[in-house]
């Protein structure tokens, strides 16, 4: 584990839904008023906040809710979402975590429903009060100064239906299910929809590692309420944040995905790779090779996370020529990270500390910020790199 301040388990002994999640961030002590300053940023009307302390069984919470008002539209499509959230004043890092959440949504709902991605239209979860929920979840790990999320097994609820748009269908719902393949779950006997797709969708795009509570210096729990009163196990999320250092070093495994890809112009390779950027992938790159016939021809390897594998396989199939693809768990290590922020005499520069067994043997400040201090100060930009090596080395 390779993680350098706060981080969040959430622990969905009774499932995870989106005003769960919130409710639990705002028992951690969110400030539902900044948290409403930010979500003004999405230039969304006709909706109202309101979170309570309840009771679930013998357990307390809080109980986040969206109040809509009658006239709002019911459902948007995925178009409609992307562009709200793009055009929206958030940070990027909401923006992007947002995102991703409802990418994972739509990549389910498309496959579910046999529908191309961008005709995927949300009814409950394109809502006013969804969309509230999953950004309104992002922009709290933001405000609380969250690095990091991992996850325990997830309950879903086991039998039973639940009504929807579409009618009645089975618990867990298909779009719950499909996301949440190649995440660990929680045997239950609950016959209710424990895990909601928003819910899903949350977990699935912001969780870095799933498995039991880690070593972390625990500051605050949180519990967060769901809508039923009574059930055998209490209708409650629970969220734990804390602090974790950084291992001397960390090792770990991800995805290598390749594709060999003939008959593509640089400028569709070059869209291909930062459409899986933007996914969140790893890293992406391109090795010059031969097929059959001997045609030139590039092969695409992406570097990723396990539970990514579905999301790259469709974006390599639909903006490539290729027929396949291949994949492989490969074990790596890493340097433990972290990063401070140095005062040069150029101003202030983000750098990138790499230790190796506790002792510091990469420095890398941050190409932006340097490039803005030499454009800034009229040097050039290795001046500005070399300052920020030689600050990050006396603040060590």
């Amino acid at each position: 584990m390779n993680v350098n301040g706060r981080l969040l388990y959430i622990d969905p002994f009774s499932g995870v839904a989106g005003d769960m999640f919130i409710g639990a961030l705002l028992d951690l002590g969110l400030d539902q008023a900044k948290l409403h300053y930010e979500l003004a940023k999405l230039q969304l009307s006709g909706y109202r906040l309101s979170a309570k302390s309840v009771m679930r069984g013998a357990m307390s919470g809080t109980k986040f809710d969206v109040e809509i008002d009658a006239s709002v539209k019911t459902y948007r499509n995925y178009s409609d979402i992307k562009k709200i959230i793009a055009d929206s004043a958030l940070s990027q890092r909401v923006k992007e975590q947002s995102l991703n959440a409802f990418a994972v949504l739509a990549q389910a709902e498309a496959r579910i429903h046999n529908l191309p991605l961008e005709q995927v239209h949300f009814h409950e979860v394109g809502a006013l009060d969804s969309i509230v929920d999953m950004v309104g979840a992002c922009i709290g790990l933001e405000l609380l100064g969250v690095n990091e999320v991992h996850c325990g097994p997830v309950a879903l609820g086991s039998g039973g239906y639940v009504k929807c748009d579409h009618g009645l269908v089975p618990v867990p719902a298909p779009a719950t299910l499909e996301i949440m393949k190649d995440i660990p779950l929680r045997k239950t006997s609950i016959e209710k929809e424990l895990t909601t797709p928003t819910g899903a969708a949350l977990v699935k795009a912001l969780v870095k590692q799933f498995g039991p509570l880690p070593p972390m210096r625990v500051e605050k729990i949180g519990y967060g309420a769901g809508t039923r009163v009574e059930q055998p196990v209490p209708n409650i999320l629970r969220v734990v944040l804390g602090t974790v250092e950084a291992a001397e070093s960390t090792g770990d495994s991800i995805l290598e995905i390749s594709a060999n890809i003939d008959d593509a112009t640089p400028e569709t390779l070059g869209h291909l790779s930062d459409l899986l950027l933007s996914a969140g992938v790893l890293d992406v790159f391109f090795t010059p090779i031969q097929m059959k016939k001997s045609r030139p021809a590039a092969m695409l390897s992406v570097l990723a996370e396990e539970h990514q594998l579905d999301v790259i396989a469709d974006l390599i199939f639909r903006e490539s020529t290729s027929f396949g693809l291949r994949y492989q768990k490969q074990s790596r290590l890493k340097l433990a990270r972290k990063s401070i922020s140095v005062e040069t005499p150029f101003g202030s520069v983000k750098v990138k500390l790499g230790e190796w067994k506790g002792q510091l043997v990469s420095i890398h400040p941050e190409y932006d910020d340097c490039r803005a201090r030499a454009a800034e100060k009229g040097v050039a930009l290795r001046e500005v790199i070399d300052a920020a090596k030689a600050a990050a080395r006396a603040a060590r």
